[in-house]
This record gives C-alpha cells, sequence and structure tokens, in this order.
C-alpha cells in the first residue's frame, strides 16, 4: 500500500502522523511511504531521518495526497485540504466530526474513508488512540490554569500552590476519565486542592482509592457544581462522550457564581466543548474573556509538546495503521470489532450513529454497505 505522511495545517500544530520509528514498521511491512518535505520539522524529525529508514520525501502536500492510498494525519482536514481528498482514499486520524458538519459533507461527498482515532475501541471499551493525547491535554491544562492565573494574563493573581500562610488555588475537574485523572495528577503535584466532579459512583469509588482520598470527589449535579463553582480559581472541562458532541455541563449562567480572574480550560473544545460558552481558539490567540472569567480553549493543545505527543500518538496508532496495510481496509476493519468502531465515514454515507445523531442526519450501518 502506498502510504501518505503530510504535514499539519492547523494554528500551531506541530505534531505528524507518524514517527521515523513507525514508517519503518510500515516499510519493513512491504508498503510504500511518501512524507511531505518538513512534514516531521515541528516534532524535531528531519527529512534525513525518514529518508534513512526508506521513506520517500516529496516536495508538497499536493504530491502526498495523489499518491497515497492511505493518509495518516494527526488532526482533521481543515479547509484548506478538501480538494485534496480522493474517493476510495483511506484516511486515517482525529475526526472529531459531531460538531464539524462541513468536514463530514465533504468526506461523504468525496466519498472518503474516514477511519476516525477518537472512536476506535479496545477489547474493554476503552479508547486506545484517544488516551494518549487525553493523557497530554489533561496534564497540559492545568499548566496552562496556572499560567492564565497571573494577573498579567488577566487571571486573579494566583499562585496555584500558594505559599506558607496562604491557601493554594482550588482546581475543580468536571469529568473524572482519562483527562480528569491526569488533570489531577498535576494539580495535586502543584499543591493545588483538588475537586473532581463525576457521575460515576464507581469512578468515584476509584479516584478516592488511586488518590488515597487527597482528591475530593462529588457527584455530578447541578446543585454540586454550582456550589464549587462559587470558590473555584480553576475550572477544566473533561466531559467525554464518544463520537458525540460534549454536553454542556457549565452553562452562561453559571459563570456569574465564579470570581472575577477565575480560568475555565475546556478540554473537550474538540468535541464542541462542555461550556456554554466555548469557542474554540488557537495557540496563537488561546484565551477570551466572558463575565469576567478566562476561558482557555485551545482545540489542539497538545501540538505545543509535539515531540512527546507524536511519539505517543506513534505507539498507539502503529498496530491498527498496519492492519489497515497489510490486510486491507474491509479485512482488517472485519477482523477487529474495535477498528470498525473507528469507521465514520464510508463510500459516501455517515458510519457512526453518535456523529449521524449530533447532526441529525442519516446513519448507515457499515455492514449493509461492506
Amino acid at each position: 500500500m502506498k502510504i501518505g505522511i503530510p504535514k499539519e495545517l492547523k494554528d500551531h500544530e506541530y505534531r505528524v502522523g507518524m514517527t521515523p520509528a513507525g514508517v519503518m514498521a510500515l516499510i519493513e511491512a512491504g508498503h510504500d511511504v511518501f512524507v511531505e518535505t518538513q512534514a516531521g520539522t515541528g516534532s524535531s524529525f528531519e527529512d534525513s531521518e525518514y529518508t534513512e529508514v526508506g521513506a520517500t520525501i516529496l516536495p508538497d502536500a499536493d504530491a502526498v495526497w495523489q499518491t497515497a492510498d492511505m493518509v495518516i494525519k494527526v488532526k482533521e482536514p481543515i479547509a484548506a485540504e478538501y480538494h485534496r481528498m480522493r474517493a476510495d482514499q483511506l484516511l486515517f486520524t482525529y475526526l472529531h466530526l459531531a460538531p464539524l458538519p462541513q468536514l463530514t459533507a465533504e468526506l461523504c461527498q468525496r466519498q472518503v474513508t474516514g477511519v476516525a482515532y477518537e472512536t476506535i475501541t479496545d477489547r474493554r471499551g476503552a479508547l486506545p488512540l484517544l488516551t494518549p493525547m487525553s493523557e497530554v491535554a489533561g496534564r497540559m491544562s492545568v499548566l496552562a490554569g496556572a499560567t492564565y492565573l497571573q494577573r498579567a494574563h488577566g487571571g486573579r493573581g494566583i499562585l496555584l500552590s500558594g505559599v506558607p500562610g496562604v491557601l493554594p488555588a482550588d482546581v475543580v475537574i468536571i469529568g473524572g476519565g482519562i483527562v480528569g485523572i491526569n488533570a489531577a495528577k498535576i494539580a495535586l503535584g502543584m499543591g493545588a486542592r483538588v475537586t473532581v466532579i463525576e457521575r460515576s459512583a464507581e469512578r468515584m469509588r476509584y479516584l478516592d482509592d488511586v488518590f488515597h482520598g487527597t482528591v475530593d470527589t462529588l457527584a455530578s449535579n447541578r446543585h454540586n457544581l454550582e456550589s464549587v463553582l462559587q470558590y473555584a480559581d480553576v475550572v477544566i472541562g473533561a466531559v467525554l462522550i464518544p463520537g458525540r458532541s460534549a454536553p454542556k455541563v457549565l452553562t452562561r449562567d453559571m459563570l456569574g457564581k465564579m470570581k472575577r480572574g477565575s480560568v475555565v480550560v475546556d478540554v473537550a473544545v474538540d468535541q464542541g466543548g462542555c461550556f456554554e460558552t466555548t469557542h474554540a481558539t488557537t495557540h496563537s490567540d488561546p484565551i477570551y474573556e466572558v463575565d469576567g472569567v478566562v476561558h482557555y480553549c485551545v482545540a489542539n493543545m497538545p501540538g505545543a509538546v509535539p515531540r512527546t505527543s507524536t511519539l505517543a500518538l506513534t505507539n498507539a496508532t502503529l498496530p491498527y495503521a498496519l492492519a489497515l496495510a497489510n490486510k486491507g481496509f474491509e479485512a482488517a476493519v472485519r477482523d477487529d470489532p474495535g477498528l470498525w468502531e473507528g469507521v465514520n465515514t464510508y463510500a459516501g454515507k455517515i458510519t457512526y450513529e453518535a456523529v449521524a445523531d449530533s447532526q441529525e442526519l442519516p446513519y448507515q450501518d457499515l455492514k449493509g454497505l461492506l
């Protein structure tokens, strides 16, 4: 199979779809890999590292897309890339289609087979390709909160850890999944007081066990959320419903209960955000203010630490990329029910029910198309 790895185009997106080590594995399996020149530079992988393992460097993105049977990316295609997609091409990347009707329409119109990292499941029903970037984003969310609490950035002027004689900041995390648990680790490590809002009693027991009672847990309901917002300095939105738009758990009227200069970080922004006041921002212009509350809603947070992120992502995606390349699309998804769950578009149809529901569009079971 001919596999293409283009350079990412999103604002300050420095990750790349595959490391040289991953490319070597694909080539050793008998495939041809074509990498856009300088695609890996942002992650500190030079063109020479790709050529040394047998990849072909192409001069531009057009050449990569035109050559490739399967395109491996990190982020969903943006408008400038739509014209490069073609029928029967396999696109393997994060798609996050629920809040992106235009991209969904383009994938269907162009009959692109869209396999989304974020909806692939493993035998336990977990999301193995979403996990590494959730770990990165969860840890980064606390660093972002700590930065924008500084007065120079519009915050209240609070040091997350406090100092002897001065109380630390209060960090509230909405959602106790992968993002939430990683955010809690860093917030605790920086000396903050941490509360996790979680709807699952089993998950709250787990959090209480792993953190030995150092994290407060509260059942997710409006009353509890409004109570903690009154004293929160940083609120981190870490809510996920696979494939669907994130629920709006923090409404505009709730912001009025927060202190001026407090900070909210919406890690769910890729899925439309879990705050009513969320709109996606970029690393170039990361924050805005609503009702005196600083909002950090960067849609590609892990892109700021691309070396770490690309290495972690390739560790997770490579086995699936090899399966798709070695077996071909149909055989690969038939052999792996979890990979089957990753197919969001095929033959001009939406094949992931949560995406179709979020956009109120027809859903087509993949079984009826293969």
